[in-house]
């Protein structure tokens, strides 16, 4: 796959300093931008003029990516929100699960009105290299790399990065109803490694996505895909989402995923996942059982 587009924007903490730092990264280095407090407070902004403020390179000094520490792209009272059963995939996997209502999926998959959902608030959201979370009472557990859209507060699509849509099949498959508990729960949304600004890449709908789960430092399970299987316009996913709510911060929208490992394959503690998204960044966590220490960042 490609390389990252240059000039992401990022968050970051420096050696030795507890406070988030908010700037660009480009060619193995971060450099802060100035006046910018929070990523949050660029989604005030509309997509022309976010666009002028990030033309002008920061003339701050340049810092080795290799000397910070990148947390989760998401700040302040933005959201992490997600769609489903937006794949061929996703669809398929989701009937197999499912015991007692499996046309619930294949009604939602061609129904005008999407499947979306609440996925996590940005101070849970886990950034490169921090841990994910399987539940302590869920027997099967999967990862679900996807392609998530930053949106700002006026309902425009910013930029892309990476979500990883940890979840529990088996909870779902009892019952629809336990969608909540199989998704929204401590560890189970990771976001970065940074984002990168919509002009930045061509074609949204034709990215090639990778997702390899090693365990004891071997490939597990690993397989590729790209959005141009994506079965729902990106546009009608944040409509649907900014139709019955207010983003004052912006909001993260992960798309949902176009691979599934099929059972038995679950995730365990000590695996970790890769996710690559070509043009967007490759999002990597280890995965541990049940309850992950959370703390603002």
């Amino acid at each position: 796959m490609t390389s990252p587009s240059p000039r992401q924007l990022v968050r970051f903490r420096r050696a030795g300093s507890p406070d988030p730092v908010v700037g660009v990264h480009a060619d193995g280095a971060v450099t802060a931008l100035p006046g910018v407090s929070s990523l949050a407070q660029l989604w005030s902004l509309r997509l022309d003029e976010l666009r002028d403020r990030l033309a002008t390179p920061p003339d701050g000094e340049p810092v080795p990516l290799a000397d910070v520490e990148l947390l989760a792209p998401v700040d302040g009272r933005t959201e992490v929100w997600a769609a489903g059963v937006t794949y061929e995939t996703s669809r398929e996997a989701r009937v197999e699960e499912s015991e007692q209502a499996a046309d619930v999926y294949e009604l939602v998959y061609d129904a005008d009105r999407p499947e979306l959902f609440f996925k996590s608030v940005g101070w849970r959201v886990r950034g490169p290299g921090q841990t994910v979370g399987v539940r302590a009472d869920s027997t099967v557990d999967v990862p679900e790399p996807e392609l998530a859209l930053v949106v700002n507060r006026f309902g425009e699509v910013v930029g892309y990065t990476v979500c990883n849509d940890v979840s529990s099949r088996s909870i779902e498959g009892e019952n629809p109803l336990y969608l909540p508990q199989a998704k929204v729960y401590s560890g189970g949304c990771a976001v970065g490694p940074w984002i990168t600004p919509v002009w930045a890449v061509p074609d949204p709908y034709d990215l090639a996505i990778a997702l390899t789960i090693t365990r004891d430092g071997r490939p597990e399970w690993s397989g590729t895909a790209s959005t141009a299987t994506l079965h729902r316009r990106l546009d009608d996913l944040v409509g649907f989402l900014m139709r019955g709510d207010v983003h004052p911060d912006g909001v993260v929208l992960s798309t949902g995923t176009c691979l599934v490992p099929p059972p038995p394959f679950t995730l365990t503690p000590g695996d970790t996942v890769h996710i690559d998204i070509d043009r967007v960044g490759t999002l990597t966590n280890p995965v541990v059982r049940g309850l992950v220490e959370e703390a603002p960042a």
